[in-house]
């Protein structure tokens, strides 16, 4: 589907399937068009190209049919700052016919202690378990999840991510947009990374790392190394996914590490932490997306 606003194409060709009974996970940097993706999904916005189905239908063309089978956890707010947990929970029961407990799935999110807070003394973790629990209060065959883990403490990220699996078990379609790496790593049947409003890989975790190279070279070093240089001298693509982490794209061949210390001795810098093996999927995440990134501007700025 495609998706353009006035001169700027927010989605220009975004195409993906979320299974029932799987985690997908969308992933992306801001401006990538998951926004604009869920907005279609959710039935806010018509695409200008192709077509959106949840569960079979157009959910623009039928709202009605489409949110008695879909539930959508918002990245913040949506709810009224003076109303209680158990208050909206009984609110948006309401609006269904066959809702769940509003008291059982404040147990289920843990906020039982917290069902007679008003909202704006929550916080932030607690605001987003319970905008999960609205998620699920109409028993949705499918979930839209925003953010879920967005400023979640730790504790609170595991309950949450145990949540979501423990749905996935139950048959449910979770399809949950994240910038929280870890979340891609412990949570993901399927990912889908889009980039300047392009699908740029798909497939489950082990066909992603598959087809990116399942190994690499790790190490630390001073941060805002010449990366250009180094990659000349080791034969192979370098990034610097934080300052100071440096990832090479290459087997740990004895070859490949001889060059490395090399570089490093006729440069003076100093060799931390050398580790090899597996990729993780944070790292190729980040490195298809700065390919992206760079492609877009090696483009032809007229080219939308």
């Amino acid at each position: 589907m495609g998706v353009t606003f006035g001169q700027t194409t927010a989605v220009h060709d975004v195409s993906f399937t979320a299974g029932l009974g799987r985690i997908t996970l969308l992933v992306g940097p801001n401006g990538a068009g998951k926004t604009t993706t869920l907005s279609c999904l959710e039935g806010f916005i018509r695409p200008d190209r192709g077509t959106v189905r949840v569960l079979g239908r157009d959910p623009a063309a039928h709202p009605r049919e489409v949110y008695r089978t879909l539930g959508v956890m918002l990245q913040q707010g949506g709810v009224h700052t003076g109303l209680r947990p158990l208050e909206v929970l009984r609110m948006y029961a309401a609006f269904y016919d066959h809702a769940r407990n509003p008291d059982e799935l404040l147990d289920l999110v843990g906020l039982t202690d917290r069902a007679r807070n008003p909202w704006r003394s929550l916080s932030g973790g607690e605001q987003q378990r319970l905008s999960l629990a609205l998620a699920l209060v109409g028993r949705p065959r499918v979930a839209i999840l925003d953010e879920p883990t967005a400023g979640v403490d730790a504790s609170g990220k595991r309950l949450l991510r145990d949540l979501i699996r423990s749905l996935r078990n139950e048959g449910l379609g979770l399809l949950v947009t994240t910038h929280d790496l870890a979340d891609v790593e412990e949570l993901a049947d399927h990912i889908v990374i889009i980039d300047h409003g392009r699908v740029i890989s798909a497939g489950t975790p082990d066909e992603i790392l598959s087809a990116d190279g399942s190994d690499d070279l790790r190490f630390r070093a001073r941060p805002g190394l010449p990366i250009d240089d180094l990659r000349r001298a080791v034969n192979a693509n370098v990034t610097e996914p934080e300052p100071g982490r440096y990832v090479i794209d290459a087997s740990p061949d004895p070859s490949k590490i001889a060059a490395l210390t090399t570089w490093l001795a006729a440069h003076d810098e100093l060799l931390g932490d050398l580790t090899a093996g597996r990729r993780k999927l944070e790292d190729v995440v980040l490195r298809l997306t700065a390919e992206a990134d760079n492609d877009a501007d090696d483009a032809d700025p007229s080219d939308a």
